[in-house]
């Protein structure tokens, strides 16, 4: 259970910073910090099973026949991971905790990075690829928050919604790809994926899924060429930076490949695919670095190029190249979030990033700069420092592995990156903090408080620890997560500062070089780089938007026209030709079962009902009389379902058409009598011919159905037999209503919750402004009755309130046994009460009964989830019902089952929604009549 909480406790936890800013940004802090500590210590706890080699798992069953369980696993990889999101993590919060100012909502900054570092953990924690594919959804939701999280600054507005839209879009080709590894595999368990990397390989859907699986990693991890997104990123406050570049978002794709490594690293695709885009944006990333005077552009294209690296090792597809980007991943994760944390020091503390407005800040903030330039030169590859190590280790594969049958293609153009890292990590310490101290700073540069500084300060502590002892102190936890990485292939490795002159050493030397020249000569690269054209990406991606918006106005505006006939058309046409192909392109065979011979009474009953649909269709025009004549189809249907033996059917339908007609007779009142006549013959015949084959393709299908023996061995047999041993209820109706089929049911009320409340919501606007008043001057097109009320119908309605409410409630009693239920007794309820209102009139029926209905459809819906929740707390699965037998003297013996509980819901939902659609209109018709004026019948509502 504690696995579980190490990724829920963040979601959990998020509520706390809302709450506590009230007791002052300390305790804020505090509470975000001591939640993301509570995660991290027990990640901790985990950690002797874990570098014993063990794998720890949860396993919690939902839907097992649909693969949707709830599975976490903890092996090397997800605790390097959700150590690195955790970590670094606290120090963020510590850092925001200063770097915000008192104008800045907190409690909601750490709001939304408790739900981002909560989506993240999840990811590298999840067992089951469908769990992974929610949180990894949720990483881009909050990351959008986050990255907007100053509203104010259009920039960041838009950075946030082309983050959203890059990595959304990538996460939506993954889910796809997903689904066909799993279904590849048999299984959406990551731990079975992870073991059939044979079969998946040799799959001939092996292409397409690692496709898409990688189109999800590399716009999640900015390779190119979607690389654009992540600098814009910037836009948002530098904790946000430091969090997203270091340890959490854009590692998510680099996560992902290391994690389906096992299954889908080692074939020439896998190698070109992903060791090209990596070595790509790579190079591209470091180059555009080099030239950006914004220190934190600087830093977040060499994020892309840090990314690029660990993906090219991942892609060449050997072992110790994978324990080489692990080991990178730890290191670019303390070396960039201290640059990220000092870049906002300068910016917090100087009032500019701007590196052409900077310089000689070494004497003036040394604290800073000394930090800084430790994380800098890590970041460079210098000796001593870990950024060296796992640079040294790339070089060293690149040196040797061929890529296009060429054994030079890789270590010149790895080079070449390494160069472009030495310059933009030197010009980042050397323009910013060396060189002489300036005058025109826009604020006086000074050191931050101790709790600004200290994050930054032990995270370089780190890289100075590891670039002198690796294997001491990274060693254990690199050689676990490499291991989970590569299935327990990866080789044994004692990381060494000094492995003697080797190529990569040389490669390193000739980096270090050629970076200074660089930097040395960077006005000559800058005027070079001015002669080429240099395409914008933003701005590609924005056309590229405009267009496809464009494009997509012009289609909607040429189908959608608000004409709801053209709508209904168009679909029933697209129906007509899936169903005929359907038909056309499959064999057919003759009916096994003989029809029956019809009865007088149906024969006479199926000819009333095509009287009325054919004068129906004839007299559609007039609104009244079309009315009418709905509800008497609606009453031949309900008595063909009594000819049939369908008691349950023909009840809720004769309800149903009571209530329909009541209250369409209401919303008719305030509407034109007569609809349009179509006088364009065309679409008549249109129209005419659309229907006609509609009505022929349902009446083929109905036959076909009814000749042939489609029900041997059918969930029906097995509702019979085990509705009254399963559900205690011999009505099999009812029991599959709120037993076999609850969780419908629970659906279906919702939406029919939500459908009364928004029936209330669109004619609350007929009450007030513009609206009333044209409500208010409305005459009505027919002369109405002199006496609205009359005075027989109002003693017949009163006498027979009690009796229909009487059955009512006996209706609803003998629903599990006998014909009934909630829903028929929840009708049959709302008609006695209908019927009052409409005998003695609104006014009246509402002073006497003084029931919010919109509380009574929320208790409905509550009632009815509670009895799910029950099952949960027996252990059983949701909505389960159960029952048994009581024995009383006199009363003799009867059956007490839970499913009367969810029917409750259910009777109480359908009498809320019915009386609440049913209030709204009266009240309209009720304004009416009063001339618009304020009355207290609108006031309670």
């Amino acid at each position: 259970m504690s696995l579980v909480l190490i990724a829920l406790l963040p979601f959990i936890g998020a509520i706390l910073p809302a709450l506590m800013i009230r007791a002052g940004r300390n305790a804020c802090a505090l509470t975000a910090g001591s939640v993301t500590l509570t995660s991290l210590i027990l990640l901790l706890s985990y950690a002797p099973a874990v570098f014993g080699g063990e794998v720890i798992q949860a396993r919690f069953e939902w839907l097992p026949g649909l693969g949707l369980n709830a599975n976490f696993f903890l092996d090397g990889l997800g605790f390097f991971f959700a150590l690195l999101i955790l970590g670094i993590g606290l120090l963020i919060i510590v850092y925001a905790r200063f770097y915000l100012s008192k104008q800045d909502p907190m409690g909601l900054f750490y709001v939304y990075l408790l739900l981002f570092q909560g989506a993240m953990v999840g990811i590298t924690l999840s067992d089951n690829i469908l769990l992974l594919l929610i949180f990894w959804e949720l990483t881009s939701l909050s990351s959008f928050l986050l990255i907007g999280y100053w509203k104010h600054l259009p920039e960041g507005r838009q950075g946030a919604r082309m983050a959203l839209m890059v990595t959304g879009s990538g996460g939506m080709a993954m889910i796809a790809g997903m689904l066909i590894l799993g279904n590849i595999a048999g299984s959406y368990d990551l731990t079975v994926i992870l073991q059939s990397g044979e079969a998946i390989k040799a799959s001939p859907l092996y292409l397409p899924a690692l496709l898409l699986i990688l189109g999800g990693a590399f716009t999640k991890s900015a390779q190119f060429p979607f690389h654009f997104w992540l600098p814009h990123a910037m836009a948002a406050p530098t904790p946000v930076s430091a969090y997203l570049h270091s340890a959490t978002m854009v590692k998510a794709g680099v996560f992902l490949m290391a994690r389906m490594w096992p299954a889908l690293a080692g074939t020439p695709e896998w190698f070109y695919i992903v060791a090209t885009a990596g070595l790509v944006t790579m190079i591209v990333g470091a180059w555009i670095s080099i030239f950006k005077d914004d220190l934190k552009g600087l830093l977040a294209f060499s994020t892309v190029s840090q990314l690029g690296l660990m993906t090219m090792l991942l892609g060449f597809g050997t072992p110790m190249a994978a324990l080489a980007a692990v080991f990178h991943i730890l290191n670019h994760a303390t070396f960039k979030a201290a640059l990220f944390m000092t870049a906002g020091i300068v910016d917090h503390e100087v009032g500019t990033r701007d590196a052409k407005r900077l310089g000689g800040l070494v004497t003036l903030m040394p604290i800073t700069a000394t930090i800084a330039m430790i994380a800098a030169a890590s970041s460079a590859g210098l000796p001593l420092f870990n950024g060296f190590l796992s640079k040294e280790m790339m070089l060293y594969e690149a040196s040797h592995t061929y890529y296009l049958g060429q054994e030079w293609i890789l270590p010149v153009l790895a080079t070449v990156g390494a160069v472009f890292s030495v310059a933009y990590s030197a010009r980042y310490a050397i323009h910013v903090f060396l060189g002489k101290e300036r005058h025109d700073y826009p604020s006086h540069p000074h050191d931050p408080p101790f709790g600004m500084w200290a994050p930054a300060g032990l995270l370089v502590v780190l890289v100075v620890a590891i670039g002198l002892l690796p294997q001491a102190i990274a060693g254990p936890l690199v050689q676990v997560a490499s291991n989970a990485v590569t299935n327990g292939t990866a080789p044994v490795v004692d990381i060494k500062i000094w492995h003697g002159v080797n190529a990569a050493l040389i490669m390193s030397m000739i980096a270090l070089a050629l970076g200074l020249l660089l930097l040395w000569r960077y006005g000559t690269f800058v005027a070079l780089r001015q002669r080429f054209p240099r395409p914008e990406a933003k701005d590609i991606f924005d056309r590229l938007v405009d267009r496809t918006a464009a494009a997509a106005t012009f289609v909607t505006d040429g189908l959608q026209n608000g004409s709801l006939q053209r709508y209904l058309a168009t679909m029933v046409a697209t129906m007509i030709l899936v169903g005929a192909a359907g038909f056309f392109g499959g064999s057919h065979g003759a009916g096994t079962r003989a029809t029956l011979p019809i009865s007088p009474l149906g024969l006479i009953g199926w000819l009333l009902l095509v009287a009325a649909c054919l004068t129906l269709v004839f007299f559609h025009h007039r609104r009244l009389l079309t009315l009418i004549l709905v509800g008497v189809i609606g009453l031949i249907v309900s008595l063909g379902f009594f000819y049939f033996a369908a008691p349950d059917l023909a009840l809720t339908q004769i309800s149903v058409e009571v209530v329909t007609v009541i209250l369409l007779l209401l919303a008719l009142n305030f509407l034109p009598k007569q609809t349009p006549v179509a006088e364009f013959a065309p679409r008549r015949w249109r129209d005419a011919v659309l229907a006609g084959l509609a009505g022929l393709g349902v009446a083929g299908l109905t036959l076909a159905i009814t000749t042939r023996d489609f029900f041997a061995g059918s969930i029906s047999e097995f509702h019979l037999a085990n509705s009254y041993p399963g559900g205690g209820g011999t009505n099999v109706v009812n029991v599959i209503l709120v037993d076999f089929r609850g969780f419908d049911t629970y659906g279906e009320i919702i939406v029919l919750g939500i459908a009364a409340l928004a029936i209330f919501a669109l004619l609350e606007s007929s009450l007030h402004g513009k609206a009333s008043k044209r409500l208010a001057n409305w005459v009505p097109e027919t002369a109405r009755a002199f006496d609205s009320h009359p005075l027989l119908l109002v003693v017949a309605s009163r006498a027979l309130l009690p009796f229909a409410l009487l059955v009512g409630i006996f209706i609803f009693l003998r629903g599990h046994n006998e014909p009934g239920g909630g829903f028929i007794a929840g009708l049959v309820v709302s008609i006695a009460l209908i019927i009052q209102y409409m005998a003695s009139g609104f006014q009246w029926a509402h002073a006497r009964v003084r029931v919010d209905y919109h509380a009574v459809i929320g208790l409905g819906v509550l009632v009815a989830g509670l009895t799910g929740v029950a099952a949960w707390i027996a252990e059983r699965p949701f909505l389960t019902s159960d029952f048994t037998y009581v024995s009383l003297p006199v009363v003799g013996t009867f059956e007490v089952a839970t499913a009367m509980a969810f029917d409750v819901g259910v009777f109480l939902t359908v009498v809320g929604a019915v009386m609440l659609a049913l209030a709204n209109l009266s009240r309209i018709g009720r304004l009416a009549e009063t001339g618009g004026g304020s009355h207290p019948i609108a006031s309670q509502h």
